[in-house]
């Protein structure tokens, strides 16, 4: 009887360790590619990871983690021993840098009860630490130096992407040039329309409408602008322009901080607005926040073509003297990614180049 109920016990604890261990496992699939998606709109993994309204970046987030689970099994021949030791450092790892963060959270805002805070979070990180320290030293012959160096390579694989974002964030800020050059034909602009009275441009829904996409009042944007104006000449009459605000991980703190993006995405376009004015064209603004921007963007498509059936969609694509494999996977795909969509509903769409460097 005895060891029946054992037998029994046994049994439902394995089968509860199953059951915990398939829902962990779920979690993982499910709320990889969102993980993803914040690390690649911080830069800190390719930018095409962060759209995850499309179901190719889903896909292959889930391919990615898959694929790394089956190499870790093939490797380690399945090997429970290594694979515990896996799991709990790099468990005690995010409850490190967990803690860690939260310590530094309340260090920094030092609200009403901070030292309260501070002092829970501040024993977890130290007990955290301790334990990571522990299993890592006791554990290292038995795959505790592995997993540090997979665990280290990823990290310093995210450090050389976020290096390289930087170093590119340089060669297109050297584009914000025409800025100036925009802000002086603007004022100048301005100066002879009042001295001619000329009256504010109006919109004709039946003319051709050019709808460009944004990314804030610099280089890329107003080198797009300016390829459509010098390609297509006077072909358009109207101009619309659309900037989504990203909530990532920087401003995601609250409505203040939404409320601070949303000002400042309006301020953009509206500058682009106030440019094409005063050329004698007649321009409008779209303006959205979210964590996706083709979701977003093919939202406003359909209210632009509401409004304007002829409209034609444009967007900058960044164009490198050497265009190797790294540069295809790092950068463009929020450009491709809206332009399939686009073409799949039949909505014209142009990628005009941006030369980046030298």
């Amino acid at each position: 009887m005895a060891a029946a109920a054992g037998t029994y016990l046994v049994l439902v604890t394995l089968i509860s360790e199953a059951v915990l261990l398939f829902v962990a496992a779920q979690t993982g699939f499910l709320d990889g590619p969102r993980v993803l998606s914040n690390m690649a709109t911080d830069r800190w993994f390719p930018s095409r990871f962060a759209i995850l309204s499309d179901r190719f970046v889903i896909q292959n987030g889930i391919l990615l983690m898959g694929a790394a689970s089956l190499l870790l099994m093939i490797f380690s021949r399945g090997a429970v021993k290594f694979l515990v030791v896996l799991y709990s450092i790099n468990v005690f790892i995010t409850f490190t840098l967990s803690q860690l963060g939260m310590v530094r959270h309340w260090w920094r805002t030092r609200g009403k009860g901070w030292m309260k805070k501070i002092t829970v979070n501040g024993i977890g990180l130290v007990m955290t630490v301790f334990i990571l320290i522990s299993v890592a030293v006791l554990k290292f012959n038995e795959g505790g130096w592995i997993t540090i160096f997979i665990t280290g390579s990823i990290v310093v694989l995210a450090m050389l992407i976020n290096h390289h974002y930087k170093l590119m964030h340089v060669q297109i800020k050297k584009l914000d040039s025409l800025v100036s050059v925009a802000d002086a034909a603007t004022a100048k602009a301005i100066k002879r329309n009042k001295a001619g009275n000329r009256p504010a441009p109006q919109l004709d829904p039946n003319a051709k409408t050019a709808v460009v996409l944004v990314s804030g009042y610099n280089g890329l944007g107003l080198h797009t602008l300016f390829n459509v104006t010098r390609v297509f000449g006077d072909t358009f009459k109207n101009f619309f322009f659309v900037e989504v605000g990203i909530v990532d991980a920087g401003n995601f703190k609250g409505t203040e901080e939404i409320a601070k993006l949303k000002c400042h995405v309006s301020e953009d376009v509206n500058r682009y607005v106030e440019f094409m004015q005063v050329q004698g064209f007649y321009a409008e603004t779209f303006c959205a926040i979210g964590n996706d921007a083709v979701e977003e963007i093919c939202e406003i498509a359909r209210l632009v073509l509401e409004r304007c059936p002829n409209a034609v969609f444009f967007g900058g694509q960044m164009v490198f003297p050497k265009d190797t494999f790294f540069t295809k996977i790092l950068h463009n795909y929020t450009t491709f990614a809206v332009q399939r969509r686009f073409y799949l509903q039949g909505i014209p769409f142009i990628i005009m180049p941006i030369r980046v460097g030298r």
